[in-house]
């Protein structure tokens, strides 16, 4: 598979290349745009701050440019958070798009969204403040209407962002079975 993959408001961090390096080493092709041009933060309210400073539709277009070059070749979009919404918006408007594997985070969705099938798998922990339980159903419904088939997996007792070895919310347990279920996904879409 060929993977687009999109680091959280964090940046570019090691865990975002390492999530890569597993990736390949499964056989799939990865790319890990830096959406941030270089910096990376290490507390949540500064990467957000950022994003507010660069703006949603910016850091949009920088997506767009950076999938580009590989969509036709048919994209799993893929990302981690913040990454994930972007992924999201990505996959939901690209009708070569093979998958979208979502860590961590979702996005709104467009009311004319529309999707032929399109295989989604949703990891996120619960609680989670930024994905709460009445965000996450009415988010399910919604990629059902627009026509994708949604897998969600919830890790209770897991940190917002888990699968960060260099964060404190990370849950090696969940992350190990986060990756174990999230590569068979990759695997069924070949």
């Amino acid at each position: 598979m060929n993977i687009m993959l999109f680091h959280s408001t964090y940046g570019l961090r090691p865990a975002v290349h390492a999530a890569a390096d597993r990736l390949r080493a499964a056989g799939h092709q990865v790319w890990t745009p830096d959406l941030f041009e270089g910096r990376t933060f290490e507390t949540v309210e500064e990467g957000m701050e950022f994003n507010e400073l660069t703006g949603k539709d910016e850091l949009l277009k920088r997506a767009v440019l950076a999938a580009a070059p590989y969509s036709e070749r048919g994209l799993v979009y893929a990302g981690f958070s913040l990454g994930a919404s972007i992924a999201q918006t990505l996959a939901l408007g690209d009708d070569k798009a093979r998958g979208l594997l979502l860590l961590h985070g979702t996005s709104d969705i467009a009311a004319n969204a529309s999707v032929d099938e399109l295989p989604v798998q949703l990891h996120v922990a619960e609680p989670d403040p930024f994905e709460t339980d009445d965000w996450l159903s009415a988010w399910y419904l919604q990629m059902g209407r627009a026509g994708a088939d949604v897998e969600v997996y919830r890790y209770a007792g897991a940190g917002h962002l888990y699968t960060d070895p260099d964060l404190p919310d990370y849950d090696a347990e969940a992350a190990e079975a986060t990756w174990r279920v999230a590569l068979g996904f990759l695997d069924s879409l070949q």
